[in-house]
């Protein structure tokens, strides 16, 4: 009894292999897409960049609810007005309100530079995966074919396929579409040929995957993170060609609310009435530097090497 007595007094010693693992400290784990997130969001530049693109989609979205007045609709009784009270950014000189078509005119710029740039990503990561993958022949025949592309300006190719077609947003989309595809092919090119050297590569083809399913599943995930960067950062050039297309004459209809037209119907009236092309000349540059900002902002994220 006293054995027994003295044993339960005694103290208990602690397990050294349980404290140990006490002691050791939690591993929280990061999923790759958390990763990305936290450094796209610490790039305050690039915060800035997609709030401009919220602002400006959502303007186009809810135009009609914003808009004070209609675009289309002609005051001959309130021409060339000063910004004031009744027109906050004044009238043009057949009495349209200038906020109402600059409001509008989101609606052209988000459409043709958000479409123009889908058509050349879908022409360039078709051909530049082929090119790349496939390589020998038809490689030489795609970048061959898309040197010739590289030769024509941008907006005298575009000019030639809009007197082709017709005036108006469907071939414009196009037009600046087709001439900026091979940038997409040759971009998506150089990618696959280090992509395809890969150690899974092999071990995919090694196991009878079919090419088509390697191309798919492991080459075009890989190596598209260049070429949506440099999408999203060209969505602003192409507003911009667009805007010049449309200043040219040979771009949407004149009476169409758009920051080009709106500009070209104020050069008559430069040092005289300067709000007419000021403020559609500031919302094309605040629109391409939000998108600038924004691709820059998603390389430094997505890019291993900038971590």
């Amino acid at each position: 009894m006293t054995e027994l007595a003295t044993g339960a007094g005694e103290p208990k010693t602690a397990d050294p292999v349980s404290a140990s693992k006490d002691a050791e400290p939690s591993v929280v784990r990061v999923s790759q897409w958390s990763d990305i997130r936290h450094r796209f969001v610490q790039n305050k530049l690039a915060v800035l960049g997609l709030a401009i693109i919220v602002v400006l989609i959502l303007a186009a979205i809810f135009a009609p609810l914003l808009a004070p007045h209609d675009p289309l609709e002609q005051d001959l009784n309130a021409t060339l007005q000063s910004p004031g009270a009744g027109h906050w950014l004044g009238t043009d000189s057949l009495g349209r309100d200038q906020l109402s078509r600059l409001i509008y005119g989101s609606r052209i710029a988000m459409i043709v530079g958000l479409a123009s740039i889908l058509v050349a990503m879908t022409l360039g990561i078709l051909f530049g995966a082929l090119a790349g993958y496939y390589g020998r022949w038809l490689d030489t025949v795609i970048m061959r074919v898309a040197d010739v592309f590289f030769a024509f300006p941008l907006l005298i190719g575009a000019i030639v396929i809009i007197l082709l077609m017709g005036r108006g947003v469907m071939p414009v989309v196009l037009s600046l579409g087709i001439f900026s595809w091979a940038t997409f092919a040759r971009l998506l090119r150089s990618q696959i040929l280090s992509v395809r050297e890969m150690d899974y590569v092999h071990a995919a083809k090694a196991l009878g995957a079919s090419q088509g399913r390697i191309i798919r599943k492991h080459i075009l995930p890989n190596s598209l993170t260049s070429v949506l960067v440099y999408g999203t950062s060209n969505v602003g050039i192409a507003i911009v060609a667009e805007a010049s297309l449309s200043y040219l004459g040979v771009g949407v209809d004149p009476e169409v609310a758009e920051w080009g037209n709106m500009i070209a119907a104020g050069r008559g009236f430069m040092g005289v009435k300067d709000f007419m092309w000021t403020y559609p000349s500031i919302a094309i540059v605040i629109t391409a530097l939000g998108f600038i900002l924004l691709g820059n902002g998603l390389r430094d994220a997505l890019d291993p090497k900038l971590r």
